[in-house]
């Protein structure tokens, strides 16, 4: 009796499982010059997405755990950090006074959040909190194609079966299949200073570049001792087993 109780378990569990994979789609895979184990950062890419960032996702999603100083590492110069963070306002203090006050950012600031807290994050997005996007790739499954999936999401047409919430736009990625952020992008938002057309896909692309680097920026540093790690290793395997062969070619002698 309990064994066919599992199995009819089973077979619901299986079938939802089947709808959902069925009605929402799975990110597309894309190749990334950061995969694999010899994946490295473009920091060209990395510097258009940062341009991507600042001029369009900026307005609604912080980005708390970089400091304007780091841009230095994918090419930035000195003088290019201190002028970006020159351009915004930080709250510090308190001074002689004991009060809180403004002044320019420096390099050393984390990147200034586009709301003073959640509460009026939720204010300015109908209720919806647009998240810190630090750790985003890191954060969710299949990070850089899922949100390169999302951004990429919303030309999609809505199933004639499927109702749609007011105030929110369908994206057959985005759990639900619903979202509150409108499209963010679209064709020529930006002008990279490279040259690159600004299309959808190429924003996407770049956007994704520094998101990825935002949340592991210790990536290529990483790989590299591992392969160290794993070369270092294969060596000390080769002479550990010269040095048995050698010692076990006595012993062998000795016993005949």
């Amino acid at each position: 009796m309990m064994k066919i109780i599992f199995n009819i378990i089973a077979v619901i569990i299986l079938s939802c499982a089947n709808c959902f994979a069925s009605s929402q789609e799975l990110p597309k895979q894309e190749i990334w010059p950061f995969d694999g184990v010899f994946g490295r950062f473009d920091k060209q890419a990395i510097q258009r997405g940062f341009q991507v960032y600042k001029e369009i996702c900026s307005v609604c999603h912080s980005l708390s755990l970089v400091s304007y100083r780091n841009l230095e590492e994918v090419g930035f110069s000195k003088d290019e950090v201190a002028s970006l963070a020159a351009e915004y306002q930080v709250t510090d203090g308190p001074n002689d006074k004991g009060e809180m006050f403004q002044r320019p950012g420096k390099p050393f600031d984390h990147f200034v959040s586009p709301f003073p807290n959640e509460e009026a994050a939720r204010a300015a997005n109908d209720g919806a909190y647009p998240p810190d996007l630090s750790l985003i790739i890191k954060a969710r499954q299949d990070g850089a194609n899922y949100v390169h999936a999302i951004l990429n999401g919303y030309d999609h047409k809505v199933p004639d079966d499927f109702k749609l919430t007011d105030g929110t736009y369908y994206n057959p990625y985005f759990p639900g299949m619903q979202i509150k952020m409108p499209q963010p992008l679209s064709d020529s938002m930006v002008t990279y200073q490279d040259g690159t057309a600004a299309t959808i896909e190429q924003m996407s692309e770049d956007v994704v570049n520094f998101l990825q680097w935002a949340a592991e920026p210790e990536m290529e540093a990483r790989k590299t001792m591992g392969l160290k790690a794993i070369i270092y290793l294969l060596i000390l395997t080769v002479l550990f087993y010269v040095a048995k062969s050698h010692v076990w070619a006595k012993i062998d002698k000795k016993v005949k």
